[in-house]
């Protein structure tokens, strides 16, 4: 794999999770991008530089002990990808701050460099969260690639921040600079709602969650399907999203234990608000992971999910292999992994040569629920 070549640093990347053979690499033309225009002007040690959405560190890597330096990411993965990038590369890892995009930021700072999120309600968020937390003569620049770069994206920095002006592009690359000009507080339209006639729940969908504005179809399909009768069976809803999926399952299984885990910081704030709002002070484990790789093995009965197409651009179901491997390792013997799927996936082939029976529970014209016994 190429090295990263910056003013900054020179570096060694990978992406996360890691796959053999890694055919993408962990960072691309808007990070090079990014760091000359940062590069010229010749910050001090001292400048306080916010990163936001820096998929696998290479930002923060390349700006640590260059500038007083913080992180900010709604992916687990990506927050996991900077830990090892920077071990991998003899950095310290205290030299940056990191914060989850559901918390709170701390200014304020003198230059923010973002890199688009596929998901403009997130960047929304975070430029609305910005208020009041730049510095005199601030500057925030956005970055991505060209074709992943959508023209409201600059509308939001002109409307939140100040004037705007796009660059040249380089290397099918473009920045969006906009000079704040301190523009009158916002209230953030974040957190939406959307309630559910069956079961009878209302759900809080913060800024980066999947399907936010309404229940997405592949569940609805699930939700009817979902097992019951389940005891004090150990259930694990992976790729939680909003926890729609544990919520439903747990209302008919009142005796069921739950661990709800996303990979989205404000998926998991999402999710463990909902559930509080719909079973109170009922027991839970809610977390941000890497699926279940931090599950112990055969430690769960019952898995549910409704897994991914996608990490951020890509499409491809490396994911989803990935998240049935790993409930296959967390569940014991004679469990099951309940999924929902679009046809054309071949799922059904896929979690055969893991598990050793596969089942179609339901289907309807577009997606099969599947039951998979270990």
């Amino acid at each position: 794999m190429p090295l990263l070549e910056s003013p900054f640093a020179q570096l060694d990347l990978i992406r996360q999770p890691e796959q053999p053979n890694e055919p993408l690499q962990a960072f691309d033309a808007a990070d090079e991008y990014l760091l000359n225009h940062l590069a010229e002007q010749q910050p001090a040690a001292s400048t306080r530089v916010l990163v936001l959405n820096d998929s696998f560190g290479a930002l923060a890597a390349s700006l640590v002990g260059k500038v007083a330096l913080t992180s900010s990411t709604d992916s687990f993965l990506a927050a996991l990808a900077l830990e090892k990038n920077l071990a991998r590369n003899g950095l310290p890892f205290d030299a940056v701050t990191v914060i989850p995009a559901s918390a709170p930021l701390l200014g304020p700072f003198d230059r923010v460099l973002i890199r688009v999120p596929k998901t403009l309600a997130l960047l929304e968020e975070q430029l609305i969260r910005l208020q009041g937390k730049l510095a005199p003569g601030a500057q925030v620049v956005a970055a991505a690639m060209i074709k992943h770069l959508p023209r409201a994206a600059g509308e939001l920095l002109e409307r939140y921040v100040g004037p705007m002006q796009a660059s040249l592009a380089v290397k099918k690359a473009r920045l969006l600079i906009a000079t704040p000009d301190g523009r009158p507080a916002v209230a953030s339209p974040y957190p939406t709602r959307y309630r559910l006639d069956q079961p009878a729940i209302e759900l809080l969908n913060h800024a980066n969650v999947f399907c936010r504005e309404g229940l997405d179809i592949g569940t609805r399909a699930f939700l009817p399907h979902l097992p019951s009768n389940l005891g004090q069976a150990r259930v694990a809803d992976l790729g939680c999203g909003n926890g729609v999926l544990a919520i439903a399952s747990a209302l008919n299984n009142p005796e069921a234990h739950y661990t709800l885990v996303d990979e989205s910081f404000m998926a998991v704030q999402s999710a463990a608000q909902n559930w509080q709002a719909a079973l109170a002070q009922r027991e839970v484990t809610v977390r941000a992971s890497d699926g279940l790789a931090g599950q112990e093995p055969q430690s769960l009965d019952v898995v549910l999910c409704n897994p991914p197409f996608h990490q951020q651009q890509v499409v491809g179901d490396f994911l989803a292999w990935r998240m049935f491997q790993q409930a296959r390792e967390a569940l014991v013997v004679g469990g099951a992994l309940y999924i929902v799927g679009n046809r054309h996936l071949g799922y059904h082939s896929k979690l055969a040569r893991l598990f050793r029976g596969v089942e179609q529970v339901a289907a309807t014209p577009k997606f099969v629920i599947l039951k998979a016994r270990k």
